[in-house]
């Protein structure tokens, strides 16, 4: 069984920056791709950012963060990041990582279908 697990999560101010990690429990298997959704208080969960290992990396992120969140990783670690800078009170929700064993994988990384694991959720809040 895989398990994702998160940390990093908390409260931080309007303007301030917290760091996302998630680590795959196991290491012998494959992942190609990993990344984070997030999911507000009565809203679905939407995608945030990806990075996709193929021939070197490829990252994707959803229009309301691109340029204040960065997503970094290491495929042989199965590690991801997520750096997020300028927070607002609208990025307050539960972040989610997940991860994919799919190698070419055409689909559209901006939805979930890619997804295979998924963690346990973190609380991200920010006040204003």
């Amino acid at each position: 069984q895989v398990q994702l697990v998160e940390s990093g999560g908390g409260l931080v101010q309007a303007g301030g920056s917290l760091r996302l990690s998630c680590a795959a429990s196991r290491r012998t298997f494959s992942i190609y791709a990993m990344g984070w959704f997030r999911q507000a208080p009565g809203k679905e969960r939407e995608f945030v950012a990806a990075i996709r290992w193929i021939v070197g990396a490829s990252s994707y992120y959803a229009d309301s963060v691109k340029g204040r969140f960065t997503i970094s990783g290491d495929n042989a670690k199965k590690t991801v990041y997520l750096q997020m800078n300028s927070l607002k009170p609208e990025d307050t929700a539960v972040y989610y990582c997940a991860a994919s064993n799919v190698q070419y994988y055409s689909g559209s990384y901006y939805q979930n279908h890619w997804v295979a694991y998924w963690g346990q959720g973190t609380q991200v809040t920010v006040s204003s």
